[in-house]
């Protein structure tokens, strides 16, 4: 998420506290603030397999579901059972797994105005070691092709059909590109990282531009993965 200069008018809600997770069979039971990375480990630890992907992914609960959070093979359209959310009327509904139109980075939580509380995993027995080896061969994976020395809103734009954002990105020879303290990383083309004090204007700036230079070298839209939100 990318948050403008000017920010938000209005009440921001951190759901943060609604950060408890527990176990029944093989189903996790997560509040909406815990760190999916935890939810993770935490069926590592009971044995179960199906959230292998999510060991690196540094957003929450409520997030991964929204944007049908995934890498590495894996998403969360595979693992989840069950959600509880509330309209903004206050009115609190159970969904099931015929009501979350998962799509490529997309959801019903995208398309209304729901606040996510609780989701339910279904996961299966599988054995321990053989999901930490998978778990620590995409931690590596992500570590060597990540720029995680960096802070950034990660993965910038979706992924176009038949290509990879990231690759057009390098092929267009903007790695390294700046605009004020924002920076395509050298190290993964599809990162726009915070090198030196950066605001969100530099990263827009720099977004705006990778888009068009993309459009004129390979006539392909970049769509933007990363929320935008708050006022010019």
């Amino acid at each position: 998420m990318l948050v403008r200069d000017k920010g938000l008018r209005g009440i921001v809600i951190a759901l943060e506290h609604f950060n408890t997770i527990s176990i029944e069979g093989n189903q996790i039971i997560a509040g909406s603030g815990a760190k999916i990375i935890d939810v993770s480990r935490m069926a590592l630890e009971h044995h179960l397999t199906g959230l292998e992907f999510a060991c690196g992914i540094p957003g929450s609960v409520g997030g991964a579901l929204v944007m049908n959070a995934g890498a590495y093979g894996g998403e969360t359209s595979t693992v989840l059972k069950k959600a509880t959310v509330v309209s903004y009327s206050g009115e609190l509904i159970n969904l099931e797994e015929k009501d979350f139109q998962f799509g490529y980075r997309k959801s019903v939580f995208t398309e209304k105005d729901y606040i996510i509380v609780e989701a339910v995993f279904e996961l299966q027995p599988g054995e321990y070691a053989k999901i930490k080896e998978e778990m620590d061969t995409f931690t590596a994976l992500r570590e060597a092709k990540q720029p995680l020395e960096y802070p950034s809103c990660g993965s910038v734009f979706k992924r176009p059909p038949g290509y990879f954002a990231g690759k057009l990105i390098q092929d267009s020879g903007l790695q390294g590109t700046r605009i004020g303290g924002a920076e395509i990383s050298t190290k993964h083309a599809g990162f726009i990282v915070n090198v030196d004090g950066a605001s969100s204007t530099d990263y827009l700036k720099l977004i705006q531009y990778a888009q068009e230079k993309v459009r004129e070298k390979f006539g392909v839209e970049l769509e933007t993965e990363v929320k935008i939100i708050g006022e010019d």
